[in-house]
Parts: structure tokens; sequence; C-alpha cells
């Protein structure tokens, strides 16, 4: 689970506006077509048998075209969304929605260090939940977040109905706590689209679908409110410190729940649960990753299994992380920064002459005021390729280091 001082996840733990009848004509949109006719019987049965071939002829045309345009789409997509259909109940869109939500579990390898044979097994780590959000021919794709499958060695899902199968991890990035999986499609009925969360306003109704405390309540289903949007939440990951973006809610969100789906009263998924603050007196504070946000790190996984950032090639530590020994001949005026700890050598930080102890004060004339702060940064206002000039402390003396950001897939 990630865990910081006050924020805690939940253990290891495309957007779809609902269809909007116009007379007698069925809306069709981004090749997904609902098609519902009621029409009044009047006396020109042939007219009326012309008239619905005429409609099904377009129906059937549109629907080739869209299928042809996008089979070879293997990426998450948005679909449009507004207010929620007043056909069927809430309790029907949360059963359709529940088919869609599977647990996993994360089994781990544990050996025997004390001996020179293999005496390992494979124990369950912890569970959380994850959402088939798309279903082809031969696969099922799943997103759910990264810290509930992190350094598993076998991962056991769960579907709708109790049935048992294995996944296989298409890519994760631990920074956004986000991972993709794949099973057979045999084993999935139903996917969740995602709706458009840069609509959500505070008040909004939200539900989230889970598995708090593990299978045994599988599928659990609370209700609540959007708190707030665009909160921004420190987190510790297993890449370092990153201020995550996410919806705020009140709806309940447990143990088990990360990975699960907050769902608008579409059914549409809005983002995926990922945080809660965990302290003593403190209640209804849960945290989802947006799907705004989440869907070009889904698409990017499924097309290279990994997501490419820019990278500079250095370890760094916050200041206040240094002895103060190593910051004497700093400027007083100097009141953050970043010092550089290690080198890859084969970075663009070794080329352009970057050293250990480099305190690094200013990136594009931008301040940095910490570690954490650089990354940030680096990650949200760069891309690979571009030309950075880093503003730096050697031994009291403030130098310019210029330099050509590479990929950070370069170096796996």
């Amino acid at each position: 689970m990630i865990e910081t001082n006050k924020y805690k996840s939940d253990e290891i733990i495309k957007p779809v506006r609902p269809k909007r009848w116009r007379g007698v004509l069925a809306t069709v949109s981004a090749g997904v077509i609902g098609s519902m006719l009621t029409m009044a019987i009047i006396p020109y049965s042939d007219q009326i048998e012309s008239l619905y071939s005429a409609i099904e002829q377009k129906v059937s045309n549109q629907t080739e075209s869209s299928s042809s345009n996008n089979s070879d789409q293997v990426i998450a997509q948005q679909t449009s969304a507004t207010t929620s259909s007043t056909s069927g109940s809430m309790a029907d869109m949360v059963e359709e929605a529940s088919k869609a939500i599977v647990g996993i579990v994360n089994k781990q390898t544990q050996g025997n260090n004390y001996s020179n044979t293999s005496n390992s097994q494979t124990v369950e780590s912890g569970s959380g939940t994850g959402v088939v959000f798309k279903i082809d021919d031969d696969s099922a794709y799943i997103v759910t977040n990264n810290h509930v499958i992190e350094n598993a060695s076998e991962l056991e899902i769960t579907v709708y109905g109790g049935e048992k199968t294995t996944a296989e991890v298409m890519g994760a990035d631990s920074l956004t706590d986000l991972a993709v999986l794949k099973i057979d499609a045999k084993y999935a009925t139903t996917k969740l689209d995602f709706g458009d969360s840069s609509v959500l306003r505070a008040g909004d109704s939200v539900l989230a679908i889970g598995n708090p405390l593990g299978l045994e309540f599988s599928n659990t289903v609370t209700q609540g409110i959007v708190s707030a949007v665009n909160r921004t939440v420190a987190v510790s990951t297993s890449a370092g410190e990153w201020d995550l973006n996410v919806i705020q809610t009140d709806a309940a969100i447990n143990p088990g729940n990360s990975g699960g789906a907050l769902i608008n009263t579409s059914g549409q998924v809005i983002g995926i649960n990922s945080l809660k603050i965990s302290e003593d007196g403190v209640e209804g504070l849960g945290f989802a990753i947006p799907s705004n946000d989440l869907i070009p790190i889904i698409n990017e996984i499924m097309e290279t299994g990994q997501v490419e950032r820019p990278y500079i090639g250095i370890g760094l530590a916050g200041l206040d992380e240094i002895p103060s020994m190593y910051l004497q001949n700093l400027p007083q005026n100097i009141e953050g920064g970043a010092m550089v700890t290690n080198i890859d050598s084969n970075s663009a930080a070794a080329e352009a002459g970057l050293k250990v102890q480099d305190i690094i004060t200013s990136i594009n004339d931008k301040t940095i005021t910490s570690s954490d702060n650089l990354r940030q940064y680096l990650y949200s206002e760069l891309e690979v390729g571009d030309k950075v000039s880093l503003g730096v402390y050697r031994g009291g003396e403030k130098i310019t280091i210029e330099l050509t950001l590479t990929s950070s897939n370069s170096t796996k």
C-alpha cells in the first residue's frame, strides 16, 4: 500500500454521455449504437416497412464504418456523457456495472534464505480491485492500481460470478499508481466505459464499487458525492515522491477498494479509487485518480508496455535531507534546491558534466525548492528531446549546465 505520513492507500493491498433520444431516431455516435424506436401504428404499412428498411440500412452502414475505423484501436477511449439516463433504476445500473469489477490477489514468492536448496512458496501478499475496460476477441483488459500488483509473482483474478484465472501484467507506472492487466476474454462478460472527469462538480453523486477487506465482501457498493475536484495529494511511491491529482469523495473507500471504480450515476468510470486519509477521527476522505488523467497512461501502456518520461540521469536528495556540512558554501539566500547524489554514467547528465554534490536550484529559470519539485516540473512540463538549462551551485560557485533530455525507457 502507498503510505505517507498522512495519506494512505487502501492496502496492497472512455467519457460516455448517456444516450439522448431525439424524436423517433436514436443518435449514432462514437462507434456505439443504441437503437430503440417507438412509433404509433398507422395505416400506411408499406411506407412504414420502407422507412424501417432505410433506417436499418443506415444504421448497418454506420456500424460497419465505425467498426472499420476503430478495429485496430487497442486503447481506452472516452465516449460522450452528460446526465444520468432515466430508464432503469440505480440498482439495475449497479448490477450491470458490477459485472466488470474483478478481485485481484497479489501472490509473492517467499524463499528459504538459510538453505542451498530451493524451498520457495507462493503466498498471498494482499488484495485489491480492478475494472475491465476493454474486451476483444482473445483478451480482456483490466485497469488497477500499481500498488495492488507491485512485486507480484502471480496475480489471481476473480471475475463476476466467482470464477478464477490468472493475469498477465501489460505494464505499470509507479508514479501515477496505475497498471494494466490482461486475462482471457472468456472470463469477461462486460466492460465499463470511462466518463469525462472534467465535468465533475462538488456535489455530484458517485458510487464506489470494489472489494473492501478482500473477496469476502466482493462487489461492495458505497454511495457518496464528489467532495472536491483537482485536489493534489503528496504520495510516496516506489519511484519516489509524487504529487497526485485526485478527485475527493466521501463514498466509503476501505482496504481492498484500491483499483476499483468510482462511477457516476450513468454507470461510467470517472475515477479509479486509490487513496484515503487514515487517521483517528477522520472519516469520508477518499481519493480517486480522475479518468481524464488515467486514460493517456492506459493508452501508452497498452501501446508500449510502459510510460515514457524525460530523463536526466541523476539521483537527488532535498537539502533538508543533507547534512549541513555539505551546504556550508551555499549562499544564505538559497533556501531550497536538490543535491545530486548519483549519476548514470551513460546519461545526459554525465555527458553534460554534472557532478555528485552539485546543488540544482533552477531549471529553465524555474526555481527548484526540492527534489520532488524538480521531478514534478520535469515530468509535467518537459518532454523527451527538450533542451534544458540547469542553475547549479558547485562549491559555492554558480554555474549553468545545459543538456538534452533523453527517454526514461532507453535505460530499461
